[in-house]
């Protein structure tokens, strides 16, 4: 795909750590951040590796629940992409679960440069109790969040339809939050580039404001 096709063309990609623990070690908060959530086996990372043109830069597990840590990706040395571990499997211990939920909360409250979130839902199933909570977090949050609604090749055109409308009344989202994807097909991978370009666009413009006011 050539440059001026591509809402986000990826010239360099690294992987800078995980954060495995609340308050433990993490990147510098330099860069503006953007946070991809969903719930365990949603398709986070095959998502991901479509985003960034890579095969298995986030590695794909075939065990729901595996990813502990919050893994940071700079991208363009311009943001960081935020890979936060998959939530709500059952199979997960308890402690691990305990462990989890302060790990995504504390980075979504605690980080300056958040600036907006990606949410993965499966288009196929109703939202989950656990992803209904995350949403309402978010909110509160207050940050912009993008709904990335995986899996969309294994409906046909009618069910999809209606089951994208159906979720968009469900949880009261905009069309324009709404990016239905397919990592098998690439079917959204560009609208979802360009949301998250602009994600990243309107917090390095905020910056430099800030900056200049500080001046």
């Amino acid at each position: 795909m050539s440059d001026h096709t591509d809402p986000l063309v990826i010239r360099a990609l690294e992987f800078k750590g995980g954060m495995a623990a609340p308050g433990g070690w993490r990147p510098e908060p330099t860069l503006p951040e953007v946070a991809f959530a969903g719930r365990s086996n949603v398709g986070k990372s095959s998502l991901i590796n479509k985003l960034v043109h890579r095969k298995a830069f986030a590695r794909v597990s075939h065990t729901p629940g595996r990813t502990k840590e919050i893994n940071f990706f700079e991208v363009n040395r311009q943001f960081m992409l935020v890979d936060l571990p998959g939530y709500g499997y059952a199979k997960v211990s308890k402690t691990a679960k305990a462990t989890w939920r302060p790990l995504i909360e504390g980075y979504l409250r605690g980080t300056p440069k958040l600036a907006g979130v990606v949410q993965l839902l499966d288009v196929r199933h109703a939202p989950t109790d656990d992803d209904l909570v995350m949403l309402d977090f978010l909110a509160e949050v207050g940050c912009p969040v993008i709904v990335a609604l995986t899996k969309v090749d294994k409906l046909g055109v009618r069910e999809r339809v209606e089951r994208v409308k159906a979720l968009e009344l469900q949880l009261q989202l905009d069309e324009d939050q709404v990016v239905p994807f397919s990592a098998r097909t690439g079917e959204g991978r560009d609208e979802l580039a360009a949301a998250v370009s602009s994600i990243v666009a309107g917090a390095l413009e905020s910056s430099s404001e800030e900056r200049a006011e500080e001046l």
